[in-house]
């Protein structure tokens, strides 16, 4: 039997200081300040962080192996990156979605074992969300 999909959708800006060089996280917040010590940080002023995730969501990212897939757009540009649910995760920050290429969980990370992090993104892509008129999404979908 297949396993049912779930989808949740994030929105957010871009901002100038947007690096994307961090090899092994990527992250999104609902923050619209970024200093440029945030390098895994891609997006601001998010629609929502790990705590207002869709609940139904929610379960299949705690769900052990759970195949998570997050694709990030920005105008005609994205990107996905493939990563796992954890039993662990607590999915309650208010602010930041966190993705992971370690197995380390705390409450900002929506997902473990992603097989890219910001430091992966096509730099095209990242030149885009250096301009803070610019949204992106962050379509996230478990099975």
């Amino acid at each position: 039997m297949d396993r049912l999909v779930v989808k949740d959708v994030v929105e957010f800006r871009g901002h100038a200081n947007v690096l994307s060089y961090h090899p092994t996280t990527i992250e999104v917040t609902t923050e619209g300040h970024l200093t440029r010590n945030g390098d895994c940080i891609i997006g601001v002023n998010a629609s929502k962080g790990c705590g207002q995730l869709d609940e139904r969501l929610k379960e299949g990212l705690k769900r052990d192996g759970s195949d998570v897939t997050v694709t990030i757009t920005v105008g005609d540009d994205a990107f996905v990156v493939k990563a796992k649910g954890d039993s662990r995760l607590e999915l309650t920050h208010p602010h930041d979605i966190v993705i992971r290429k370690s197995g380390f969980v705390s409450d900002r990370t929506l997902a473990v074992g992603a097989n890219a992090a910001a430091c992966d993104i096509p730099r095209t892509l990242i030149e885009k969300l250096k301009d803070p008129g610019v949204s992106g999404t962050m379509s996230i979908e478990v099975a």
